[in-house]
């Protein structure tokens, strides 16, 4: 029995270590594709803070270059890192340059419900949507 417990004791710590799972992360900005295509050379620069909203980084060097920069970790994989670069001239929009990762909201939902939580109703199908009423509907007799 001692030698039950000292060997929890001993692998307790490990625990926080990340041996036993590692959760997915995601930081940076997320943008579906529809509002990436909005984006219209001369566009102002207000413009464009409304339908992008702030960038990750502005350099103090160089106001004329917004870098939007996302990056995501899916369990143990590698972290990959894309940047969504925009180019103003004259303060309009001037150039679109990199990559972003497209908000797929199939994917966002599946891994809501991987940890058992709720994904906001404008992301959810229709379907989805009934589902959750017909759930909720029955909880309230």
């Amino acid at each position: 029995m001692r030698l039950r417990w000292l060997a929890l004791l001993a692998l307790a710590p490990l625990t926080g270590c990340g041996l036993i799972y590692k959760v997915d992360a995601q930081q940076g900005n997320l943008f579906d594709k529809a509002t990436v295509e909005s984006l219209k050379p001369g566009m102002s620069k207000r413009q464009v803070l409304l339908v992008m909203g702030s960038p990750s980084v502005i350099s103090p060097f160089d106001q004329n270059r917004w870098d939007y920069v996302s990056t995501i970790r899916r369990g143990r994989h590698k972290m990959a890192s894309k940047d969504l670069t925009l180019y103003f001239e004259n303060d309009q929009l001037a150039k679109i340059d990199g990559d972003y990762f497209p908000e797929d909201p199939d994917v966002l939902i599946k891994d809501a419900r991987k940890y058992k939580r709720e994904y906001p109703d404008e992301k959810r199908s229709d379907e989805d949507k009934k589902k959750k009423r017909r759930g909720g509907d029955q909880g309230q007799g």
